[in-house]
């Protein structure tokens, strides 16, 4: 965890390149500190998936209407204004990589953030985090 993903109407491929794009934003994750400057993402544990949706239906379908919904899932813990900062920080990247597409035709963004605080079970395996935990030289 964190995971962020994405899904959105497949008629954005056309228009933008959604690879760069995940990357954009697992960076800004990455960058992102707390008020005691501690990274507030695991570099391991940071994702960010894409999807285009394989069916959807826009507003009222007469027009060629476009929509991107991003969910972060993140860890219990961080305060209110950590949750604004990172979503006011992956916004702008949205924003600016998706801006073109906006000023073009109507392209709807949402992004939303949940904490999940009442786990009942969280299962997980990785080879991933060991590569960025080891102690430093």
């Amino acid at each position: 965890m964190p995971h962020l993903v994405l899904l959105y109407t497949p008629d954005l491929e056309q228009s933008t390149d959604i690879p760069s794009l995940c990357r954009a934003l697992a960076d800004t994750m990455l960058e992102q500190r707390d008020e005691t400057g501690k990274a507030v993402f695991p570099t391991g544990g940071t994702r960010v998936l894409a999807y285009p949706a394989a069916h959807s239906a826009v507003a009222d379908g007469k027009g060629e209407y476009g929509f991107l919904y991003a969910n972060l899932r993140m860890g219990a813990g961080r305060t209110s204004a950590v949750h604004k900062k990172v979503g006011d920080s992956l916004l702008e990247v949205l924003r600016a990589h998706l801006g073109e597409i906006l000023l073009e035709r109507p392209v709807g963004i949402t992004l939303q953030i949940d904490e999940s605080p009442g786990q009942v079970y969280d299962g997980k395996q990785s080879s991933l985090h060991p590569l960025f935990n080891k102690p430093s030289s």
